[in-house]
């Protein structure tokens, strides 16, 4: 068994590795303080993975066509899609902002979307809800590994195990955002320019899984 947990452990960084999800991740995390982008990928991860343990218990029993599991790459490059053209629209339209101040000896940089500075919780019921539906698109492989390992029967021990492969490798790429985000965004020009790499990386990923 734990031989099985380690396989899978394996396979949840392999698949956090995808460019669909590391795309998703920079899209949410370019602009954001530490404590938000960790909290960002965490809910991300453990959304994904509920997502997939649904799925997996859902269709662990039942024979589906690989034309049928299909539709959740759809689902996947349709929301990177959707992402990377809603960052370019904000560009677009002069919709990014960025404003400087002091905590006591520390400046901080506050990036955000619209003309008004707002505090909310959209970007972490997003960041929820985007690694629930991407979680459908993940289903194909975690089955076919679950298959070699463990008879296709699905716990949820195994899916910890993935999502805990899955957070670590999110959390590893969220500190790479941060330091672009301490280092490369002091400006408004570079914040822009940044989004607007990360909205054209995420429509050329969609586009790549929709016609691959």
């Amino acid at each position: 068994m734990e031989l099985s947990l380690l396989l899978i452990f394996w396979y949840g960084i392999l698949h956090a590795f995808g460019p669909d999800h590391l795309t998703v991740i920079a899209d949410f995390s370019i602009g954001k303080n530490q404590k938000k982008t960790m909290l960002i990928t965490s809910l991300f991860a453990l959304g994904h993975g509920l997502m997939l343990f649904i799925f997996a218990k859902m269709l662990e029993s039942v024979v589906i066509s690989d034309e049928l599991l299909a539709y959740g790459d759809m689902i996947s490059a349709t929301v990177i899609i959707g992402m990377g053209v809603y960052l370019l629209f904000m560009v677009a339209t002069d919709r990014i902002q960025l404003r400087k101040h002091m905590h006591g000896a520390e400046e901080h940089v506050h990036i955000w979307f619209g003309k008004s500075h707002e505090h909310s919780k959209v970007d972490e019921r997003s960041s929820f809800a985007l690694g629930i539906l991407m979680g459908i698109g993940g289903v194909r492989g975690m089955l076919i590994t679950l298959g070699v390992v463990a008879g296709g029967t699905v716990n949820f021990t195994m899916v910890g195990a993935f999502t805990a492969g899955v957070m670590l490798v999110f959390m590893s790429f969220g500190m790479l955002i941060l330091y672009i985000n301490k280092n490369f965004l002091g400006n408004l020009t570079n914040v822009r320019r940044v989004f607007t790499i990360a909205g054209v990386v995420s429509l050329v990923v969609g586009t790549n899984i929709l016609i691959g």
